[in-house]
């Protein structure tokens, strides 16, 4: 047991084991102030806290929101804003924080043990000596600038949420369910209107009332030093008891004081309009109040019965109403965690005019399933695999007990009875003696027989129209009132509280705290091994690789083995896409959504999917197929298969069918269609997601699988696919079978396998089943993305595009230029501690751009895969003063009129290695990450050693160097691709500010750059089926997805952009578009 020396004012109240990860957890109490802490001793480099305080409001002032933001301005002996970040950036640290409707968050991640105890004390003054100044408070939250426009960090990002299809959906549902006197009723991020009227004082006041010590805990998790801890939690205790008094018997905890929600008195349903022109389809929310959270099995068996219910694609409500019957794409669920926990049911991309139906025939369902005999079998599959699946979570992502220990601390009773029960699995073991009849009677109460609100979110484009007007009205006689005047003085206001909050922190006080040593940061080793076609990479000589060279290898497969201490077995299959037919590449979605939910050939008869599906789930804990951006290379799939050891031959058994033995059903593909067609509209609504679409559209080439599979190929080509599976499936089917074939080949596979080996039966001969031995295999190289960039990609500048959306309020950019397209290009160390240096938390990036306001965020990307980097702002009152913002801090870096700090570029440097240490939180990520690098990237293993070394010999000069080179293009029209999604209500200013910076900025709707991929749909299709046209300019999409895109800029700034649409532009546009495709129809 952890363990302390000296006398200690915090006492241990609870140390216990846990029944799904090998660590303990240490709850600590102290007696002078009541602050707990618990720890939960989790082995990799990363120490994760979690500092929380229960925070309840009865208004929608935004007031916990504002604060969780103003807690990072200063504290009582470290009064300058951002000091708590750039000690954390200089010692191998993170932080952020969040804000629940129920509580407020402040988390902290440092590589090792000794940055987590030099930050923590300064962290916890922070939180409960916070300055709040009123300059403070005029920035961060709300203000408005010289031009009468309102910004402030907190309004931007609230900006962007007010008025989306679930926040309007959930709030109204929020409001019927709970009394005006339950805090659960309240928008706690703030509503816009009340963010305008929110005082200093006002969110002085909340922090009277709620930050104290007696309403915090400490939650950390990793290799923590308890007695350390303690040492650390004493002395800060010492100075901090002459601001708080001791514990208070008559202490009123929050949310405990009003006890249980009264239960609805009956159903309701409403009608909720959002803002959205495309009035094709909605979303339905549906709410129950449930069970105790404090009852460990009523908790444990609803999680049950929802994944029983909506799990997958062959539970009773994704079964019935998505894969059947097709009325709506998705069946979501999710439980908040509240005194009576709040079942939630969510409906995705529903007809809107069939929204009330589908709300009943969903109810019908339950009703159904209610009134006669469940599947046992299955429920009994869904307990075992839920508690296989809580282990491998914990053993991957230990962190994950974050969610149980706020909802302990939250709700659980003091005495440590309720934590005693988080450790436990026991009611697993419970839920499974339930009888049929006992699993009916549950669903019956607290779901199909249930009082419950139902709220349908209809989309409306005059909504859209009134909410764009009633603003630019607003706005306006928000001017006019002002008058040239008041907006000079508002002008010099802002200038004024800028200044007052950047006053520049003292060298000395940073130097103050030395950067840790690194000996803490315990990094986790892994063990490499080959077999067959691998061993081209080198031979290999270590304990691993004995245990592999003991079989005899098959040489026509490439299998990467990584041994390391884990429980469990993680596949991997790598697949090159190199030979799917261009024309053929945008069938890839629906080939990966059907992947694991089809038909199979097993001993010559067919296994229908439903079977398939439930026999996969019975062997495996999770499975997935994606492309491969999260292994560094998105122009290749990849599948993931994760099972216990007894099941690795198994495991390998599904891949090898679902290869080569799955069927390709015309009702199935049908199914897969309908669903992916029916998130369109709302995959378009998003403007983050947008601009990265149509600048995916613009810089990628069409044999990109990337691009083949966003958002702007599929609204057209799958309109293509449906229409042919009516009039000729068997020419989908055929297209799908040519997709299949040029996959599964051997050449194309390479084969990851993390493991325990001592624990695996024969991990080499049991691939003998998965395929005939080849003799002739040539592994294929791996696709690049750089092989597959546009013209325009290739060669950016001249192109500048402004998407205005209907369903946005904010504005959105991603400019894109070249960058370095090798690991081994001699700027990339520097262009790392470049970025680093200029995105830290309050460093000039943030402080140029957020920290005034012009932007909730702003960063940049680089991506060695394609030869790009990006600058992106997300949820900015005009994108165009934001990048502006961010131009000038380039420059003056470059010009030398701004210096590098020594401290600050430490930081950077502390900053990479932190990210190193994000890389490999646990064994079997650390394992992913040797394959990536060894494999994917085609760097050693030690790549990460060797290249923090590089990092920390780059120089001033060398910084300077790569940001005129790479950066600086990525601000000069010429060579930098522009685009930018925004409020139709905006463009025209924003179109404007981007123009007086050199940009010719074309205006086009979203349709504009939308490819069939030579398939012929005509608008009237499209508009015959959703009611978008090509002159509908409020759309937005995509998948979304960190991908990287080069596109062209603009180029010469000669202001012939004029956004009229048509001729050279709209050529520019067509040109990108791919000609001939499947079932070309000229």
């Amino acid at each position: 047991m952890p363990g302390h020396q000296q006398k200690s004012s915090f006492k241990t109240l609870l140390n216990i084991p846990t029944d799904y990860t090998a660590g303990r957890i240490t709850q600590y109490e102290s007696e002078r102030t009541g602050m707990r802490a618990v720890v939960l001793d989790a082995k990799g480099p990363k120490i994760r806290g979690y500092f929380t305080l229960a925070t309840e409001i009865h208004d929608d002032s935004g007031a916990p929101h504002t604060l969780e933001h103003l807690v990072f301005m200063g504290s009582k002996n470290y009064t300058y804003k951002g000091i708590l970040d750039k000690l954390a950036t200089r010692a191998y640290a993170y932080t952020n924080a969040w804000t629940s409707v129920d509580h407020t968050g402040y988390n902290l991640e440092t590589a090792g043990w000794e940055a987590f105890a030099q930050i923590l004390p300064v962290y916890l003054e922070h939180i409960l000596l916070p300055t709040l100044t009123d300059s403070a408070c005029y920035t961060e939250v709300h203000h408005v600038d010289g031009a009468g426009h309102d910004a402030g960090v907190v309004y931007s990002e609230m900006q962007g949420v007010q008025n989306t299809a679930m926040e309007l959906m959930n709030l109204k549902a929020q409001r019927i369910i709970y009394p005006e006197s339950v805090g659960f009723r309240y928008e706690t991020g703030g509503m816009m209107e009340k963010l305008r009227e929110l005082t200093a004082d006002r969110i002085r006041h909340f922090h009277r009332d709620m930050y104290h010590p007696q309403n915090l805990c400490l939650i950390m998790v990793g290799e923590v030093d308890h007695q350390n801890l303690l040492e650390v939690l004493d002395t800060f205790e010492d100075g901090l008891l002459h601001d708080f008094a001791t514990p208070s018997l008559d202490w009123k905890r929050p949310w405990t004081e009003h006890g249980h929600t009264p239960p609805l008195k009956g159903t309701v349903i409403e009608t909720v309009q959002f803002p959205e022109e495309d009035e094709s389809s909605g979303e339905i929310v549906v709410g129950f109040l449930g069970p105790d959270i404090n009852d460990e099995i009523q908790s444990t068996a609803l999680d049950i019965l929802l994944t029983y219910l909506a799990g997958s694609s062959v539970s009773v409500l994704e079964n019935t109403l998505v894969e059947k019957e097709q009325v709506t794409s998705e069946v979501g669920f999710y439980v908040e965690e509240r005194p009576d926990l709040l079942i939630w049911f969510t409906l995705r991309s529903v007809a809107t005019e069939a929204l009330h139906a589908v709300e009943q025939r969903f109810f019908e369902v339950l009703k159904e399933a209610a009134a006669k005999p469940l599947n046992m079998e299955y429920l009994g599959d869904c307990i075992r695999r839920e508690k296989r699946q809580i282990k491998l979570t914990f053993e991957t992502s230990p962190g994950a007990i974050k969610t149980g220990l706020v909802k302990d601390f939250l709700f659980g009773r003091r005495d440590g009875s309720t934590l005693r029960n988080l450790a436990s699995l026991k009611s697993f073991d419970e839920i499974a003696t339930w009888s049929d009849e006992e699993w009916r009677r549950f669903l019956q109460k607290w779901i199909s027989d249930a009082a419950h609100v139902s709220m349908l979110g209809v989309p409306s484009a005059a909504m859209s129209k009134k909410v764009k007007a009633d603003e630019k009205a607003r706005i306006d006689a928000q001017k006019a009132k002002l008058g040239e005047d008041g907006l000079r003085e508002l002008g010099k206001k802002l200038e004024e509280a800028k200044a007052e909050n950047e006053k520049e922190i003292p060298q000395g006080l940073l130097e103050r705290f030395a950067i840790p040593g690194i000996d803490s940061i315990h990094f986790i080793n892994t063990t490499t091994a080959r077999s067959g076609l691998a061993r081209q990479m080198g031979a290999l000589n270590n304990s691993a690789q004995d245990i592999i060279d003991h079989e005899k290898p098959d040489p026509s497969l490439f299998l990467h083995f990584e041994d390391v201490e884990t429980n469990f077995v993680h596949l991997k299959l790598v697949i090159s896409t190199a030979d799917i037919p261009t024309d053929k590449r945008p069938l890839l979605p629906v080939y990966v959504e059907n992947f694991f939910n089809c038909p199979v050939i097993r001993n010559g008869k067919r296994v229908e999917y439903e079977a398939m599906v439930t026999e996969l789930e019975r062997d495996t804990i999770y499975y997935s197929m994606d492309s491969g951006e999260s292994i560094a290379n998105s122009e290749v799939l990849q599948i993931d298969l994760q099972v216990e050891p007894d099941k690795y031959e198994a495991a390998i058994g599904w891949l090898r069918e679902l290869l080569w033995a799955s069927v390709f059903d015309e009702q199935r593909i049908g199914a897969t269609v309908a669903k992916l067609l029916a998130t369109i509209p709302e995959e378009k609504r998003s403007g983050d997601d947008m601009a990265t679409a149509v600048n995916k559209m613009i810089t990628y080439a069409p044999d990109s699988i990337s691009r083949a599979q966003d958002t702007l190929v599929k609204a057209l080509y799958l309109k293509h696919v449906r229409r042919l599976l009516k009039d000729d499936p068997a020419k989908v089917l055929e297209g799908l079978e040519d997709v299949r074939r040029s996959l599964c080949r051997l050449e194309n596979f390479r084969i990851l396998v993390v493991a325990d080996l001592k624990k695996v039966t024969k991990p080499v001969t049991a691939w003998n089943a998965f395929h005939p031995r080849d003799d002739s295999v040539h592994l294929r190289p791996l696709d690049r993305l750089a092989d597959r960039l546009s013209a325009a990609g290739q060669q950016p500048g001249g192109v500048a595009y402004l998407v205005p959306i209907a369903a946005i309020d904010s504005s959105y950019s991603v400019h894109t230029a070249r960058g370095p397209g090798s690991y081994s290009d001699p700027q990339h160390p520097a262009l790392m501690v470049a970025l680093a240096y200029l995105t830290a938390v309050e460093g000039p990036l943030w402080c140029a751009v957020r920290g005034t306001g012009l932007a909730y965020d702003s960063g940049f990307r680089r991506s060695i895969e394609g030869g790009q980097v990006e600058y992106w702002v997300y949820s900015s009152p005009d994108a165009s003063q934001a990048f502006a913002a961010a131009k000038r801090v380039v420059q003056d870096f470059i010009s030398g009129a701004t210096a590098f700090e020594p401290a600050a570029l430490a930081g950077a440097i502390s900053k990479i290695v932190l990210n190193l240490a994000e890389r490999q939180p646990s064994s079997s990520t650390a394992a992913h990450e040797s394959f990536i690098n060894q494999v994917m990237r085609g760097v050693p293993k030690d790549y990460s050693a060797a290249l923090l070394r590089d990092v920390r010999r780059v120089t001033p000069h060398d910084l300077q160097a790569v940001l005129r080179h790479v950066l600086l293009p990525l601000f000069q029209p010429a060579s930098s691709n522009l685009v930018v999604t925004c409020a139709s209500v905006e463009q025209e200013r924003i179109k404007q500010g981007f123009e007086r910076l050199g940009f010719a900025v074309l205006v086009q709707p979203l349709a504009a750059f939308q490819d069939d991929y030579g398939t012929g749909v005509m608008e009237g299709e499209e508009e015959s089926d959703d009611g978008e046209g090509e002159g509908d300019d409020g759309d937005d999409g995509d998948e979304g997805g960190e991908e990287d895109d080069e596109a062209d800029g603009d180029g010469d700034g000669d202001g012939d952009g004029d956004g009229s649409g048509g001729g050279e532009d709209e050529l520019k546009i067509r040109s990108l578009r791919y000609h001939g495709g499947l079932d070309e129809v000229e």
